[in-house]
């Protein structure tokens, strides 16, 4: 793996020096876009809109547009912002990890230790699983600053990033209803919630679409007509809410026996 990002936690007085890895990977097929006519790759070009000329990577720069007029900055800019979070990861405070929702949660990266930052990273660990705590903090990473949760998983420090709160939309636009619902259909739907309860286990869970969209390629690159999976859509016979729910738990018992 490559790493994506060098610095180090700030642990009280303790720095540890670590490199960022991206603890995901895309499971979904790498498709290319083409031209329907003659199947030609589509190529996206940098093009600068007076000449219309490609510009390479090396010639292109940031900037910010202020007034109608463009405050061009370079890499020392970016640094000098903040540059105590462009290098160190400061952990602010311990948190419960059951307390953060799960809609600030961003990606997750892999946190590796330099060589003389291996017993300081041991320890954090071993203490953020005993205290059954995650470290709060924030960090610069591709010109942007971003909050994270630094989690212990077995001996491997696990970085979150996190979303701000000004990041998470409004719900009030929303139109939810506030009726309460029925005491006898509650009951109904905690049965049926209780009757479909497992223990979580992720790895019973695998990317099935991109297994069977494969086999649809390689059916097509062989001239052969893919095998057509008709959608079955199960539908209750009556709209009472109450009836409904009656009949999710009778089919889920006539399944499990």
């Amino acid at each position: 793996m490559r790493s994506i990002w060098t610095g180090a936690i700030g642990f009280g007085l303790v720095n540890i020096p670590i490199k960022l890895f991206s603890a995901i990977q895309d499971s979904s097929l790498d498709l290319d876009m083409l031209d329907k006519k003659d199947h030609a790759n589509i190529k996206f070009k940098r093009v600068n809109e007076n000449t219309g000329k490609e510009v390479p990577w090396g010639n292109i720069v940031r900037a910010y547009n202020m007034d109608g007029k463009y405050v061009v900055l370079d890499d020392d800019d970016f640094a000098q912002a903040m540059p105590e979070k462009t290098k160190t990861i400061g952990i602010d405070s311990f948190v419960h990890e059951h307390d953060v929702d799960p809609i600030y949660f961003e990606t997750s990266y892999y946190m590796e230790p330099e060589k003389q930052g291996k017993r300081a990273y041991a320890l954090l660990s071993a203490a953020l699983t005993k205290a059954k705590k995650a470290g709060l903090g924030s960090f610069v990473l591709r010109n942007k600053e971003h909050l994270c949760l630094i989690k212990a998983a077995g001996h491997v420090l696990v970085l979150h990033r996190l979303r701000f709160n000004e990041e998470i939309r409004d719900t009030k636009s929303l139109d939810i209803p506030a009726t309460a619902p029925k005491p006898a259909e509650l009951k109904m739907a905690l049965s049926l919630i209780d009757q479909l309860s497992t223990e979580f286990n992720i790895e019973e869970y695998k990317d099935t679409y991109s297994d069977k969209l494969m086999k649809l390629i390689k059916a097509k690159a062989a001239g052969k007509r893919a095998p057509v999976h008709k959608m079955k859509v199960v539908h209750s016979k009556t709209r009472d809410l109450m009836e409904q729910l009656k009949e999710s738990l009778t089919t889920k018992k006539k399944k499990a026996s």
